[in-house]
């Protein structure tokens, strides 16, 4: 399974992060972390290798390489982004993916679910929006955790 998120990974050259995200991945940081097994440490190579942009008005500083902090969330900004960008940029942490599914720059979806109930959350989805999708592709990993990728459907 992991190998198959590494090749996802793979095809990103930015990550935009909200700060409890980047917290999170910020494990990824430091190269012997995973360095046990060659497709964790394989992820790691990935994610040190990409640009990150972490939206936050609490955070103080970054502590990764080729991260930069943004205190406001501005769509015009990720939009030439996306223009010029030669790989995908992806959205991680649900507040920070609810402001961009609102402001129209999200075009595919890739949903995991992994089956363990754990309840609350803060939602992904913002509630005003309706946005009609299309599956792209799918893929079952025999701990039960299912890969959905969704695209807009025009």
């Amino acid at each position: 399974m992991h190998l198959f998120f590494n090749d996802l990974e793979r095809g990103i050259g930015t990550s935009l992060y909200g700060r409890r995200m980047y917290e999170t991945m910020l494990y990824w940081e430091d190269p012997e972390n995973g360095a046990d097994d060659a497709v964790t440490k394989e992820y790691g190579e990935i994610w040190r290798a990409g640009e990150k942009i972490v939206y936050s008005r609490t955070l103080e500083e970054v502590s990764s390489a080729r991260t930069r902090l943004e205190r406001e969330f501005d769509a015009a900004p990720i939009e030439r982004l996306k223009k010029d960008a030669e790989l995908d940029i992806s959205v991680g942490g649900p507040t920070l993916a609810a402001e961009a599914i609102k402001v129209g720059l999200v075009d595919e979806f890739h949903l995991v679910v992994v089956p363990i109930i754990v309840g609350g959350g803060t939602p992904v989805f913002p509630p005003e929006v309706r946005i009609e999708l299309e599956l792209i592709d799918e893929r079952r990993f025999g701990s039960g955790v299912v890969h959905l990728h969704y695209r807009i459907r025009s």
